[in-house]
């Protein structure tokens, strides 16, 4: 199972994302149709299977796992520094507070939000593509599942 993982994980995020995420170490748990549900480490979830699509979804370890394994700009929207205490808190991040994003990414992926000096402060799904983020200046550009500073699941 853990092999599926990292398989999934480097379709979603890119080479070398399995491997970052799901080191031999990890553990799963299967859903009540014994599908790959929760990847585990310790006692830390580091992603969810998402049933609809079999998409991983981060938890902060997953992130900040996948934030080490990538440089920048990889997997990234950076935030603007106004929005920063309150999208490590937990909250969405707004298109007219985005100052970068990877234009790799789609609409609907999961992303790294960071600050200017690619620090991690928050995980979540985007909700619009790369160019409309920059140039839309309404609207939420991240949906944040989880802040830095505060593990509240979101969206």
């Amino acid at each position: 199972m853990i092999n599926l993982a990292r398989m999934l994980a480097d379709i979603q995020f890119g080479r070398g994302a399995g491997a970052a995420l799901f080191p031999d170490d990890t553990t799963f748990q299967l859903s009540s149709t014994q599908r790959l549900r929760y990847l585990i480490s310790g006692n830390e979830r580091i992603a969810t299977v998402r049933a609809r699509d079999s998409h991983l979804t981060l938890s902060m370890l997953g992130a900040k796992r996948l934030h080490v394994a990538f440089s920048h700009p990889r997997l990234r929207v950076v935030a603007s520094p106004d929005a920063v205490p309150f999208v490590s808190a937990g909250k969405n991040l707004f298109a007219r507070h985005v100052l970068y994003a990877d234009p790799e990414i789609r609409a609907g992926d999961e992303v790294l939000v960071v600050d200017e000096n690619d620090r991690l402060i928050a995980t979540g799904r985007t909700v619009l593509a790369p160019d409309e983020m920059l140039q839309i200046k309404r609207g939420v550009a991240v949906s944040v599942r989880y802040g830095v500073e505060e593990n509240v699941r979101r969206g």
